[in-house]
């Protein structure tokens, strides 16, 4: 810490320096949990450093990804509990990139406060370099910017940026898709991190008892429901590249199924997926009832308990689910590829 750095004018305003060298120092004990590399840069820098090893691939593609965590922040402030966002932070940004075939290599994030309390600081950290571990990158640099009079003191911003690489000729191209084709569907851990405008707005969160079981949820609270992390795919997904041909990707976030999975099939084709065989999970149904939300806008806002969508070839499928099971994921066939003007078909 430097002790020469201080600034009663500064703190006049507002803004207190020590905290933040404060917040740097409390944190690097969980940095160190996602170093790999020796030759990466230490927190603190101008720039995060990250050596770029490619060996075994012909043409390198760099692949990045940036998003935040969004009004599921509330939900952390209103229930006083900063560790788990982070690791949303993360899920939204490596979940995209995976799409493309590309491993994550490193995390930077961004922590806009009121007031910087070292220890939330902390804790908020704590949880983007857990999900920095489960995607298998590093943290290797950030941003803790105190902004009172623009935030409050007690709320904050929190956003990411990650950059992953692929090889040329293994970047997913659902232009090799077919009719026939057989789309997967990956469990999603729950809300994720979209749709918690609406999802605020029908609970009334800000009044309602976030602690209190909910027979609806099998007893567990709507707090505790609700601020699920967002499920990181990366790691099932690496595994899955390594041995099936996957031709197209699909991250459902906002815009839940009628906005993703269109992303990831080509003009001409696509999927009819009979709403049975989704694997609804309750905090969907509950939300659903709750707000009067017809189905059409909860299969376009939500994930509906589909976090991830795959399409492989129909030889590929039981060993695309074998492995899929082996690495945590209790997948299963959710529709099939076939020629279409509509890109998705909801029956």
């Amino acid at each position: 810490m430097n002790l020469q750095s201080k600034s009663d004018a500064y703190a006049s305003a507002g803004v207190d320096i020590t905290a933040g060298y404060r917040s740097v120092e409390l944190m690097k004990k969980h940095i160190a949990r996602t170093k790999k590399n020796a030759d990466a840069s230490d927190i603190g820098g101008f720039g995060g450093l990250f050596p770029l090893a490619v060996g075994g691939m012909e043409a390198p593609v760099l692949v990045s990804g940036t998003d935040g965590v969004g009004t599921k922040l509330k939900l952390a402030f209103l229930l006083n509990q900063h560790d788990t966002v982070g690791i949303d932070c993360v899920a939204m940004c490596v979940n995209d990139i995976i799409c493309c075939g590309a491993k994550p290599l490193f995390f930077l994030d961004y922590i806009a406060c009121g007031k910087n309390v070292p220890e939330k600081i902390e804790q908020i950290v704590a949880g983007v370099c857990e999900g920095c571990v489960q995607a298998g990158c590093e943290l290797v640099g950030g941003e803790t910017a105190e902004m009172p009079g623009f935030y409050p003191a007690d709320e904050y911003d929190l956003a990411g940026f990650s950059v992953g690489v692929v090889d040329r000729k293994k970047i997913i191209d659902h232009k090799t898709m077919r009719p026939g084709d057989v789309m997967l569907a990956l469990p999603s851990s729950g809300v994720h991190s979209n749709g918690f405008s609406l999802v605020r707005k029908i609970f009334d969160v800000e009044h309602c008892d976030l602690t209190a079981p909910v027979a609806e949820l099998g007893g567990k609270a709507l707090g505790e429901t609700l601020l699920t992390p967002t499920k990181i795919y990366v790691r099932p997904m690496l595994a899955l590249l390594e041995k099936v041909n996957v031709k197209g990707v699909s991250h459902i976030t906002g815009g839940g199924f009628y906005e993703n999975i269109p992303r990831s099939i080509p003009d001409g084709l696509g999927v009819t997926i009979r709403k049975s065989d989704v694997h609804v999970l309750p905090v969907f149904r509950l939300i659903q009832t709750q707000g009067s939300v017809n189905t059409h806008d909860m299969f376009n806002t939500f994930n509906m308990g589909v976090g991830m969508c795959v399409v492989v070839a129909p030889q590929d499928v039981e060993t695309a689910l074998a492995i899929l099971k082996e690495n945590g994921e209790d997948a299963y066939v959710l529709g099939e590829i076939h020629e279409a003007k509509e890109k998705v078909t909801l029956c």
